[in-house]
């Protein structure tokens, strides 16, 4: 059944039982997304205060079949916040005004928070609190909780603490109908039927808006140790992985490894960025390491580097002896992102596959993409959960443009290798409208059927974020 545009009826039907200014405009942040891939078709933009407001503008919406877009912090990278231009129009739904901390419960290591909440304003709640929100990204300063539980966002953490799905105890939302789900469980233990909470988590706004989310939080380390290692080749960060985790345990909260091309396209496009190394290597680890009362994270990173060395694995290293060198060990991984940007990719890909596998899977991509022309490969990511960031650029003198014609072909070529090598096309970026289509050539066809029959039963009339994730139905 076709969806239908905003016109006026609609809007006036609406704002009538809305507070005065609950839709606007929509500026044109809104029509924005990072890589500049789509501009937006919505012209207008409801901003609610609370579920109550969200849930009579999904019913209104129902009731028109006018398609609904959620937006969280327009961080996504696949397009998922995004209807472009030349479709039906939608209304966006920002849940911005929906930013409260509602509760903390310390002895829980819980907290109760609104779906518009930025991440860095959760994690400073729960630091007041002394606890900690352990979900850590280079946007956190501006992606909102319910946006990175709809995309089930990853970052540096995953290692120990797991997805944005594994902190998440439960959910408040409001369904396709219109109905409001108070599932705002503390609970560890809740064994009650199908698990609604998972399903919309991860679900991009396709099945329903998040507009509350209960959250895990974790006591904080009695002492964290970062360090910055140079090592031998991807296996040889593998065997380091293991040592660590051998010695520390779940004292390991983060291994990032980064190549060589991270920190020439960091000298290219910011040089004032003050890099450790003399030389930089040609693959390196930033480890971070959180451990209780009575251990020395230093020393304990010391006697790991001291290990690795013996046996080969590494070449040299740097310990933070501060917070202040932490964090600039850690301003060049997270600033890896900036300069990819400032040198332009070709095509950029959000991949996972088996740990043991990369070390075979990263020279192997490089090969196949040297069938097609000549390329920089910057391949950097969260080492410890398998998702690398394998990022195609131009050689030097020439530009993206030149290889417009290509991107097709290399994704496809990198995307074959991840799923011959039984891995996946989105680790923690999901699918949005850019991946519709590779979804549909590497997913299960009983796990796609699947998902278009869960679609059906909860969304019959296709209003949830048309065309993210599914091909939206004609």
């Amino acid at each position: 059944m076709p969806l239908n545009s905003i016109d006026e009826t609609f809007l006036d039907r609406l704002t009538a039982h809305l507070p005065e200014d609950t839709i606007r405009p929509a500026e044109a942040r809104f029509a924005e997304e990072p890589r500049g891939r789509w501009k937006g078709a919505a012209r207008h933009v409801a901003l609610p205060r609370s579920a109550e407001e969200v849930a009579i503008i999904v019913r209104h919406a129902a009731e028109a079949q006018v398609p609904l877009v959620p937006y969280g912090g327009g961080t996504g990278l696949v397009g998922g916040q995004i209807a472009p231009e030349g479709g039906t129009e939608p209304l966006l739904i920002s849940l911005e005004r929906m930013n409260r901390i509602r509760s903390l419960h310390p002895r829980e290591n819980v907290a109760i928070v609104e779906a518009g909440a930025i991440l860095q304003d959760v994690q400073d709640a729960a630091r007041a609190a002394d606890r900690l929100f352990p979900l850590s990204l280079a946007s956190e300063g501006s992606a909102r909780i319910g946006g990175l539980l709809a995309t089930n966002a990853g970052g540096v953490n995953v290692l120990r603490y797991g997805n944005a799905r594994d902190l998440c105890l439960g959910l408040e939302a409001v369904l396709p109908s219109g109905e409001i789900w108070h599932g705002l469980r503390r609970l560890r233990k809740d064994n009650t039927g199908y698990d609604l909470r998972n399903l919309l988590v991860g679900a991009e706004g396709t099945l329903g808006i998040i507009t509350a989310a209960s959250l895990k939080l974790s006591p904080i380390p009695a002492g964290t140790g970062t360090a910055l290692l140079a090592v031998a080749s991807p296996a040889a960060a593998l065997d380091l992985l293991a040592l660590a985790r051998s010695r520390l345990g779940d004292g390991v909260s983060a291994f990032e490894l980064m190549s060589r091309a991270g920190y020439d396209f960091l000298s290219e496009v910011i040089p004032e960025l003050r890099q450790p190394f003399e030389t930089p290597p040609d693959w390196s680890v930033l480890i971070e390491v959180g451990l209780p009362e009575g251990l020395d994270p230093a020393e304990a990173l010391e006697a790991v580097f001291a290990e690795a060395f013996e046996e080969g694995l590494v070449r040299d290293g740097l310990i933070a002896q501060s917070q202040a060198q932490a964090d600039d060990f850690w301003q060049i991984r997270e600033r890896i992102p900036e300069a990819n940007r400032k040198i332009g990719a070709v095509s950029s890909h959000d991949i996972s596959v088996p740990i043991s596998a990369i070390p075979d899977f990263i020279p192997e991509g490089i090969a196949r993409l040297a069938r097609i022309d000549s390329f920089r490969v910057n391949c950097f990511g969260h080492l410890g959960d398998g998702n690398l960031h394998y990022n195609v650029f131009p050689m030097p003198g020439r530009s993206r443009a030149d290889h417009d014609h290509q991107r097709s072909e290399i994704k496809r070529v990198i995307h074959d290798l991840v799923h011959e090598m039984e891995g996946s096309i989105s680790a923690e970026h999901g699918i949005g409208r850019l991946k519709v289509n590779d979804l549909e050539r590497y997913q299960d066809p009983a796990k796609m059927a699947a998902m278009r029959a869960i679609k059906a039963a909860l969304d019959p009339l296709g209003i949830m974020n048309p065309g993210a994730i599914l091909r939206e139905r004609r």
